[in-house]
């Protein structure tokens, strides 16, 4: 069985004006996830919860001031973004990334081969491809644009979780997959997110600020995120408490 530890993990965001000094965001994160295991992260704007899915990514703006973070035992801090991908793990993005010119049938076998290890065979790749997006409600068309480009939010996020489905990490880190979407966009994309967990017992950080997702992705665990750390934590009880009261009590 799998197992996600994040340990004592402080970052600071690195200013785009080299004469600024860096300003720390994560100030000592513990968490430890398990295969199966669906844990939320919920906290205000600013508190640090998407700098921590993008530490744990790679994300060259943020520099690591402390810690580890360990999949089954290895510090993947000390990977480069690719490794990190090949060892198991995915960020789903708040923001998707463009990229002009390369097409969505392209990028996902690339991806595929990359964390395969070989190239899948075109046959069943195309039947694998075809009923992940037919789950999805992605019209086939989309194959031949360019990543991203044009897409609406939704598209985007539907997209997002077409690669996870894919890909088939050992866990899954989900940066606000719900901000944008419309009430059956986020039925979808939820199902989407279930269907990975059922056929790979994967790990799932569920990053976000409303419940709502929370209704269809049930978490085992909550945790609340403010000033750079987890402040507490409980089971999905708690997200109801957020939803009812706020963040205040906890900050």
């Amino acid at each position: 069985m799998s197992t996600l530890e994040i340990k004592n993990l402080s970052a600071q965001v690195l200013p785009s004006d080299e004469s600024a000094a860096p300003k720390e965001i994560l100030k000592g994160v513990n968490l430890t996830i398990k295969a199966g295991e669906v844990h939320a992260i919920m906290g205000p704007n600013g508190s640090g919860k998407s700098t921590l899915a993008y530490v744990i990514a790679g994300h060259p703006r943020y520099e690591v001031t402390g810690g580890e973070v360990l999949l089954d035992g290895e510090n993947i801090l000390e990977m480069g973004v690719d490794e990190r991908a090949r060892a198991g793990m995915f960020l789903a993005m708040q923001y998707p990334t463009e990229i002009p010119g390369v097409s969505m049938s392209n990028f996902l076998r690339s991806a595929a081969t990359a964390v395969r290890g070989e190239a899948p065979k075109l046959r069943d790749w195309v039947k694998e491809v075809r009923e992940a997006r037919e789950e999805l409600a992605i019209d086939p068309s989309f194959g031949e644009r360019s990543v991203n480009e044009g897409f609406s939010g939704g598209e985007k996020k539907r997209h997002e979780v077409l690669q996870l489905g894919v890909l088939k990490p050992k866990f899954a880190v989900m940066d606000e997959t719900d901000s944008g979407l419309d009430v059956d966009a986020l039925r979808i994309v939820s199902e989407g997110i279930n269907n990975y967990q059922a056929e790979t017992n994967g790990g799932i950080l569920l990053i976000t600020h409303y419940k709502r997702i929370l209704n269809y992705v049930q978490p085992d665990f909550v945790h609340v995120f403010a000033d750079g750390r987890i402040v507490t934590s409980g089971g999905a009880e708690l997200a109801d408490k957020l939803e009812a009261d706020g963040y205040d009590q906890f900050l």
